[in-house]
């Protein structure tokens, strides 16, 4: 096999260039799987800022209400 003086060059640069083909392919990857899990949070994350933040008061049965009963039966008295 003679050798080349071109040869090792040219299959060190095609190496390179699919390494960095790779990486893009990964990066792009990760770029796309990134913000389709960001939208999912956000939609979550809005979801939840709408649920009230005391949802027994706003049903009005909130656990002191029981005592304010009892000081009104025992003020009648």
């Amino acid at each position: 096999m003679p050798y080349q003086a071109g040869s090792s060059a040219q299959r060190i640069r095609i190496g390179l260039t699919g390494l960095a083909f790779a990486f893009l392919l990964v990066l792009l990857g990760s770029i796309i799987s990134r913000s389709s899990r960001d939208d999912v949070s956000n939609a979550a994350q809005q979801a939840a800022a709408n649920e009230p933040s005391e949802p027994l008061a706003e049903l009005g049965v909130a656990p002191g209400a029981s005592e304010t009963t009892n000081n009104t039966t025992t003020a009648k008295k």
